[in-house]
C-alpha cells in the first residue's frame, strides 16, 4: 500500500538537495498504485532501502547493477501469462546501469518490444561509488577517473580539462530500437517529467525517459540548486527536453532568445570549475557552447 499516499516516503538517507530524488518525486506522481518497480544498484537504491527498511509504497525489486531491465521482463512475462494487462512494470536506474553496465540487457528487452518504462536518472557519473566517468559523462567534466590536471597554462606537462569522451547519445540508441515513447527532461521542469511519464505509461509498449538528475556532491554543487541547474541545462540547449512517439517528434521545448550562454551553467558546478582558471581552457567551453548550438539547430528549439 501507498505509504500515506505517496510512492515514496521520507526518511530516505538521499543527500539533501539530491537533484535525482527530486526527479524520482516527479515521477512518482505519475505512477499509480498499480505499478512493479524494478531499481539498479545505485545511490537511489541504498539511500532508499537500507536493511531492514525501505522508503518505497510500491512493490519493489533490486537484484543487480546490470539487470533491472531482464528482471522486469520476467516480471512482465509472469504478468502476461497471468493475462494482467494493467499492472505496468517501471525500471528505475542511474547512468552507470544504463549507459554502460546494462546496455545489452536494455537493447534486448527493447528488441522484444516488452511493455515497460525504463527510466534513467542521468547524473553523468557513477554516483554511488565515487564519482567516476560513465558513458554520460559531460566533456571536461572532473570526475575521479577523469581529473583535469593540475598543469599551468604554458608548463611541460599537457592540459586535460577533465573527460575527453563525448557523451553517448542514448536517446539516439532508444529510437534506433524503434520503441513506442522516448523522452528527455531534467529534474528543473518537474511537472514535465510527471507529464511524460503519464504519456509513455498511456502510449504502452517499451518506453524510454532520460532525466538529467543533478549530483551534489558529485557535480560540486549547492545543495539548493539542482532545480536552477536542471532548468539551465535545457534553456541553454545542451540538455534539451524532447519527447518523442513511434519514433516522431511530438513535443520539444524551445529555448529563450537569446538563450543563455553554456558558461554560466558550468559556472554553478564545481567539476567544471578548471575551465575558469585563467584561459588555458577557453576552447574547452566554447566547445560545450558549440554542442548546445548543435543541438538547438538538429532538434528546432528556436
Amino acid at each position: 500500500m501507498p505509504i500515506k499516499n505517496k510512492f515514496l516516503a521520507s526518511g530516505h538517507s538521499a543527500c539533501s538537495g539530491c537533484g535525482q530524488l527530486t526527479a524520482v518525486q516527479a515521477v512518482m506522481r505519475g505512477l499509480n498504485p498499480d505499478v512493479i518497480l524494478a531499481n539498479a544498484t545505485g545511490c537511489l537504491e541504498v539511500t532508499t532501502t537500507p536493511y531492514p527498511t525501505s522508503a518505497w509504497g510500491l512493490p519493489w525489486i533490486h537484484s543487480l547493477f546490470e539487470n533491472p531491465s531482464a528482471v522486469a521482463s520476467g516480471i512482465r512475462a509472469a504478468l502476461n501469462r497471468k493475462k494482467n494487462k494493467t499492472t505496468k512494470v517501471v525500471v528505475l536506474g542511474g547512468d552507470g546501469s544504463t549507459f554502460d553496465i546494462g546496455i545489452g540487457l536494455i537493447s534486448g528487452m527493447w528488441e522484444r518490444g516488452d511493455d515497460i518504462l525504463y527510466i534513467c536518472f542521468d547524473t553523468e557519473s557513477y554516483s554511488n561509488t565515487g564519482y567516476q566517468a560513465s558513458g554520460a559523462t559531460l566533456y571536461s567534466a572532473n570526475t575521479t577517473t577523469s581529473p583535469a590536471s593540475a598543469c599551468e597554462a604554458g608548463a611541460a606537462c599537457p592540459l586535460i580539462g577533465g573527460s575527453q569522451q563525448n557523451k553517448k547519445d542514448m536517446i539516439a540508441i532508444a529510437l534506433a530500437h524503434h520503441i513506442k515513447y522516448v523522452a528527455q527532461s531534467t529534474a528543473g521542469f518537474i511537472d514535465d517529467i510527471t507529464a511524460k511519464v503519464k504519456r509513455a505509461l498511456e502510449a504502452g509498449g517499451p518506453g524510454y525517459i532520460q532525466i538529467l538528475s543533478p549530483c551534489i556532491p558529485g557535480w560540486k554543487v549547492n545543495e539548493n540548486s539542482a532545480v536552477k541547474i536542471g532548468k539551465l541545462a535545457a534553456n541553454t540547449g545542451l540538455y534539451p527536453l524532447l519527447e518523442y512517439i513511434d519514433g516522431q517528434p511530438v513535443g520539444k521545448f524551445r529555448v529563450p532568445m537569446p538563450a543563455p550562454a553554456v558558461a554560466e551553467y558550468l559556472s554553478l558546478q564545481g567539476r567544471f570549475a578548471h575551465l575558469f582558471k585563467g584561459d588555458a581552457y577557453k576552447k574547452e567551453i566554447e566547445r560545450l557552447q558549440e554542442l548546445a548550438e548543435k543541438n538547438i539547430k538538429k532538434y528546432g528549439l528556436r
